[in-house]
């Protein structure tokens, strides 16, 4: 069974005073071209000024040609449901690099907490394709004269709080904040000392064209 919550119908959402404004707009354009009567209009307009959610609104002009590219009811999409990665058991806790490089990628799970050392080495760790086994996990990595790259997918939640000492613990992921319901949680904390972590996502791979010549 999934623990993701369910995803709310977008017609049981409540509107704003704007959204009711926007709709009377509608309606008051609708009657000076001569689509509605007054007493349309003023029929119409407390059925708006009454709405409390977005399916409240739809009705009031559904039978007015504006189109779906200016549709005056404009309701919100839900988000996606977030990939269901949590479960099984943590494949491997540590990745350490000292005047060498290593990996962690592909399909993998990592458990609760996963340490990442690079001393004078590289470690890139890529959670992509990963599993985890606990819905937070704390990613430690220290780099000391050396680097690690952690690359994140989009439907996990990110919260980076790492320091840099005459270094760089560099975040280049823009959703920081609070967790989104149904997702991972992934901190990643630790120290960057005459290094550099740097927590990024991984970008689309381009398809190659190959060039026939004639």
């Amino acid at each position: 069974m999934s623990d993701l919550p369910a995803v709310p119908d977008p017609r049981d959402m409540r509107v704003s005073n704007d959204d009711r404004e926007r709709v009377a707009k509608v309606l008051h354009d609708s009657m000076a071209e001569g689509r509605l009567t007054v007493g349309e209009l003023e029929e119409r307009l407390d059925q708006v000024y009454a709405a409390k959610t977005f399916g409240d609104l739809e009705p009031v002009t559904r039978d007015l040609p504006i189109g779906n590219q200016s549709r005056a009811v404009a309701m919100p999409q839900p988000a996606p449901s977030p990939v269901n990665r949590v479960g099984g058991r943590g494949t491997s806790s540590t990745a350490i690099a000292i005047m060498s490089g290593t990996d962690r990628k592909g399909l993998w799970t990592v458990p609760p907490t996963f340490t990442s050392v690079a001393l004078m080495g590289g470690v890139e760790i890529d959670l992509t394709d990963a599993r985890f086994e606990d819905a937070e996990t704390t990613i430690q990595a220290f780099a000391v004269m050396g680097g690690i790259d952690i690359y994140v997918p989009e439907d996990i939640t990110v919260q980076v709080n790492g320091t840099g000492f005459m270094g760089a613990f560099e975040n280049r992921v823009q959703d920081q904040g609070q967790p989104r319901p149904g997702a991972a949680l992934v901190k990643i904390t630790g120290l960057a000392m005459m290094g550099g972590v740097e927590v990024k996502r991984r970008k689309p791979r381009k398809q190659k064209h190959k060039q026939i010549e004639e």
